[in-house]
């Protein structure tokens, strides 16, 4: 039996890590696999994980402190600044030592590296008779990251860039070098036997609460929807850094009865979350592709976003699962989703398309793109 490692930053919640989760819950019904992650943050991973699945944690009593350093300097707390400090210069330290240490004694067939991070170290420190690929799970059209990607892959057999589109992008680049590029999907960790009923009067968003993730401009976007449509209401799941700042704009557009910051959610809970929603509305300002989109869409959900991210234009058809929204236009996503709430039948029918391009991400599907390519693998 092949094994495979997956080198992680950790398995907290994140679109990266629950991708990690769902391939290594495809590759162990035929394989043996291990994960190898710098930190432990929490009791158990974010996401549903085959229990068969090693982990191997190499700083299960450390984790970033980049915040804490953060909040001492702004409170000019100096010298908890300075030993936060300290403490984050010897995180980052071990954090590449007990990789490097990691990657030079690995015994597996595969290694998959899943941050720009770890390209370099597999490349240099693995042993040459171990297949090494690259998945890159960032897309956000920087050319200078482009570049980074590529100069990281010094002998790495195979770069799996997370979108269609980019693996064109990195195809050229690669021309006449080792790496080869390929594309397999994520998939969903699972597929629901019912859909949403699009009757709610919910709409939902998922994601970190961070800048990236556009949701001060969901809420002014959602104001201008409240304004016509008083009784929907707006579900933002997700924990993060900017969650302050989100409440603030909340009480600002007097929208505390009628947008909501429930937190994290684990699968189930989002499942049910998702089942309960008429609309999935997304307003990154890039994303790399877009898990919780085909999640929404396998349940039945109409799909909005901005085109300013590159991934949900490969998961949305404007008008036919959903819309895309140029120029970051609030008022024109309002007025989509204000479209779909007076339409209930172009709600239907773009939630029933929704539902039947979400086939393609089928786990069995994506499953049997990575078996096969695993079997057909030469050096």
């Amino acid at each position: 039996m092949k094994k495979i490692v997956i080198l992680a930053l950790h398995l907290s919640a994140g679109g990266t890590e629950k991708a990690i989760c769902n391939l290594s819950n495809i590759l162990i019904k035929k394989y043996d696999v291990e994960i190898i992650s710098n930190y432990k943050i929490g009791e158990k991973p974010a996401f549903k994980l085959d229990d068969s699945v090693k982990i191997k944690y190499l700083m299960p009593d450390l984790k970033p402190n980049r915040e804490e350093v953060k909040n001492a300097l702004k409170k000019c707390h100096f010298i908890k600044f300075f030993k936060e400090s300290f403490k984050s210069i010897k995180i980052l330290y071990l954090r590449k030592k007990l990789m490097i240490n990691e990657i030079k004694n690995l015994s597996c067939d595969i290694a998959i590296s899943t941050r720009l991070l770890y390209n370099n170290l597999l490349g240099k420190y693995g042993n040459n008779n171990i297949i090494k690929i690259a998945q890159e799970h960032n897309n956000n059209g920087n050319l200078k990251y482009i570049n980074k990607v590529v100069k990281s892959l010094k002998n790495i057999d195979y770069l799996m860039p997370v979108s269609n589109n980019l693996t064109k992008i990195y195809k050229e680049k690669l021309l006449g070098e080792k790496t080869k590029c390929i594309y397999i999907p994520h998939s969903l960790s699972t597929y629901p036997e019912t859909t949403s009923s699009l009757e709610e009067k919910n709409i939902i968003s998922l994601g970190r609460l961070s800048k990236e993730k556009g949701f001060l401009d969901l809420i002014d976007v959602f104001k201008i929807v409240s304004n016509m449509h008083p009784d929907w209401k707006l579900r933002i799941l997700g924990e993060g850094i900017q969650r302050s700042e989100l409440e603030n704009r909340i009480k600002e557009h007097e929208l505390q009865d009628k947008v909501f910051l429930p937190g994290f959610k684990n699968d189930d809970e989002v499942d049910e979350e998702l089942k309960k929603s008429s609309i999935y509305v997304m307003t990154s300002f890039y994303e790399s592709f877009g898990l919780a989109l085909i999640e929404a869409e396998s349940y039945g959900l109409p799909l909005l976003a901005f085109d300013s991210a590159e991934g949900p234009k490969e998961i949305i058809e404007d008008g036919k699962n959903g819309f895309l929204i140029s120029n970051r236009d609030k008022e024109k996503m309002a007025e989509m989703i204000n479209k779909l709430i007076e339409n209930n039948e172009l709600r239907i029918e773009l939630g029933k398309k929704s539902r039947e391009m979400s086939e393609i991400f089928k786990m069995e599907k994506i499953s049997d793109e990575w078996y096969r390519f695993i079997e057909e693998i030469d050096k």
